[in-house]
């Protein structure tokens, strides 16, 4: 996501009260079919929700021959997808063909059992089957909506490509556990286009093609006020606003539910996940105030993982901040930094204490008169590990025992206590710097949810004795997907997800 879009959403996130106002039609609340009094709108399928996720359902719902509508709250397509990097986690059955030019093949078996070591023990075992299985599939498709992926690998440590290259790590692959679990493989496909601007690429092809449907209605500045059911839960369409005047809509087939998570609602924050709290760049669209989410528990939807979500500390570009350490209040190391940025913040949100530290040399943190793409300030230097402990008001022998250790064993390319790669090791020498890592004192540390309603890996929603519910579908971060924790996430696994699971849901209510 672009700066400047993280202190819109910053600014957004902090000035507005997200409490329901008492009002006729709530989310959390259905309307029963025997009390709506004229249907405004009929379609098979209605889609809440217009971004990744709202796309794909659409085309795969259109294209099985379902007459579709799509209600979004914007004034244009986009959602969270056109806000990311558009990165698309791919692999298995061989490899994508990005993969196979770049000299990578990548097994079903081998992205399985990595994404099940990621987000394990909370992971989906089928919906993680699924994905390994479909994903190549799924990157043939999305080249099919002409959607470009230059057969290129970059290999660089980077959060984001800006060059066109079609291929990078984005994840835990290479960093100890997950490198002893599965080989290696790089997976983020990245779109052809130079700079930041994979995911406003993605939805502007995604958009297109949804617009060439003849049988795909789209009505913006749309909001969705809640669902239409029966006495037994089952699902018949929706409430919108439009123009200030409800309107009823109903959906033969079923509604498919993809309108993001609730990283915009404070009191939901505050609720299922109050450690994300600590975050303070939320990343999503000023519509993740998990209104899909609450229709879905409305008619009975088990809402599950609802306390995980990414956080981030992007302690790199340039890739040389990875030959640091970070330490927590203590001067203790918790994590081995060549792992993922969203891996690393993850452990140093759940610090003890009231300060981070990351720990770098100044040959390797270069010019001392810029600040760190975290935003961290310098807060202590030193010609020894002793006076920079000094400095930072550590207690004797605490962070300079720390950083003994560690140049003592990284000088023989080894960590014995977090398994850091040989390939990031090496001692720090001096002068040191301590940039101050701690989220509430100016580092950055976006954050995302990563919950939702509990869904079949078609989309169908499950209420919590594991019963399907009669036309109600779920995709994107509306539902709880693949990704399932912080410290396994990894770039691309939410839109890849997003789009995936979008497709799954259009599909099985187009035939239902």
């Amino acid at each position: 996501m672009h700066a400047a879009q993280y202190h819109a959403c910053l600014r957004f996130f902090y000035s507005k009260d997200f409490t329901m106002s008492e009002t006729r039609y709530t989310p959390a609340r259905p309307v029963l079919l025997k009390d709506v009094p004229q249907w405004d709108f009929e379609t098979d399928v209605a889609i809440v929700g217009f971004g990744g996720a709202g796309a794909c359902a659409a085309l795969e719902a259109a294209n099985a021959g379902a007459q579709v509508m799509i209600f979004e709250l914007a004034s244009a397509s986009g959602g969270s997808t056109a806000m990311s990097s558009g990165e698309v986690y791919l692999g298995g059955n061989g490899g994508t063909r990005v993969q196979k030019a770049s000299g990578f093949e990548d097994s079903t078996d081998n992205m399985f059992n990595f994404l099940m070591a990621c987000h394990g023990p909370q992971a989906d075992e089928n919906k993680v089957r699924a994905y390994a299985e479909g994903a190549v599939e799924h990157f043939d498709w999305l080249v099919a909506q002409g959607v470009p992926f230059k057969d290129s690998f970059l290999d660089k440590r980077a959060i984001v490509a800006l060059t066109d290259d079609g291929l990078l790590y984005t994840g835990n692959e290479k960093a100890w556990p997950f490198r002893d679990i599965a080989k290696p493989v790089a997976r983020g496909h990245n779109l052809q286009v130079e700079g930041d601007n994979g995911g406003p690429l993605l939805m502007k092809i995604l958009t297109e093609n949804v617009e060439k449907q003849k049988n795909i209605c789209v009505h913006y500045d749309t909001r969705t006020l809640c669902l239409i059911a029966d006495e037994n839960g089952g699902v018949h369409g929706v409430v919108v606003r439009i123009d200030m005047q409800e309107r009823f809509v109903k959906a033969r087939k079923g509604v498919v539910l993809c309108a993001g998570g609730f990283i915009m609602n404070r009191e939901m924050l505050q609720k299922y996940a109050p450690k994300l709290l600590r975050g303070n760049i939320p990343i999503g669209n000023p519509g993740d105030t998990g209104t899909g989410i609450q229709m879905g528990i409305s008619v009975g939807g088990a809402a599950i993982n609802m306390h995980e979500g990414f956080m981030t500390i992007p302690f790199y570009p340039p890739g040389n901040m990875t030959y640091g350490i970070f330490v927590n209040a203590m001067g203790q190391r918790f994590i081995n930094e060549d792992a993922y940025h969203g891996r690393v913040g993850t452990y140093a949100a759940q610090q003890p204490g009231e300060r981070l530290y990351m720990i770098v040399s100044v040959e390797d943190y270069g010019n001392v008169d810029r600040k760190p793409f975290f935003n961290g300030d310098i807060v202590g230097t030193g010609e020894t590990p002793e006076e920079l402990e000094q400095e930072l008001g550590f207690a004797p022998n605490s962070l300079a025992h720390t950083i003994n250790f560690y140049n003592e064993h990284a000088a023989k390319s080894a960590d014995p206590l977090f398994h850091k790669s040989a390939q990031w090791l090496k001692p720090m020498r001096p002068p040191l710097v301590a940039l101050d890592a701690t989220p509430e004192r100016g580092a950055i540390f976006p954050c995302f949810t990563l919950g939702g309603l509990d869904t079949l890996p078609s989309g169908e929603v499950l209420r919590t004795d594991g019963s399907v519910i009669k036309g109600l579908y779920a995709a994107g971060r509306t539902a709880a997907g693949v990704p399932r924790r912080g410290d396994g996430y990894g770039s691309g696994m939410s839109v890849g997800d997003a789009t995936f699971s979008g497709r799954m849901a259009g599909k099985a209510v187009a035939n239902r």
